[in-house]
């Protein structure tokens, strides 16, 4: 009988990137990611031609099948430790399995909710506006959000990161 695996835990993956493999960011950013994609790609035999978005089923399952594959034979990076959190087919599975089918943003009138859609769906898809992870300077955090804010087609916004706090950089550790 097969073992069942568990989605990971906060927990779990704080413990893999502290005791992960150790290796520089621009070994992973400049080798190993790259050289593991164009891997992938032949593999998967993954080309998309003119088209952007891929509507061939048999191409978005091999988009698929190549992403499980480089995410379980790179893992993920963690630039804080420089350690790799390495995670099995298994964990992935489990961790989408056990994921929300939906998720409400906001509230009231500014309230949308987050969820799957098909290819050519008729559902509006969530405009997400913001630096999404981006250092941003701080002399320009709250009008750059505010911007974001002010549109009428953002939907929610994904916050960035201020590179300083009253002119000091933020650091880890």
């Amino acid at each position: 009988m097969a073992v069942i695996e568990k989605a990971l835990t906060v927990y779990d993956t704080y413990l893999r990137s502290e005791k992960g493999p150790r290796i520089p960011e621009s070994i992973w950013d400049n080798e190993i990611v790259p050289n593991a994609a164009i891997e992938m790609k032949t593999k998967y035999d993954v080309s998309f031609g003119d088209d952007i978005i891929p509507t061939d089923q048999d191409l978005m399952n091999r988009l698929f099948m190549a992403g499980m594959d480089l995410l379980t034979t790179v893992g993920i990076y963690n630039v804080d430790t420089e350690r790799i959190i390495k995670v099995t087919e298994d964990e992935v599975k489990a961790g989408l399995k056990a994921a929300p089918k939906e998720i409400r943003l906001g509230s009231h009138n500014d309230m949308v909710i987050l969820a799957p859609r098909k290819g050519n769906s008729s559902k509006k898809p969530i405009i997400q506006g913001g630096p999404t992870g981006a250092t941003v300077s701080e002399d320009i955090f709250v009008s750059m959000f505010q911007s974001y804010a002010q549109e009428p087609i953002v939907d929610t916004i994904v916050s960035g990161v201020m590179a300083t706090i009253d002119g000091v950089p933020a650091t880890t550790n």
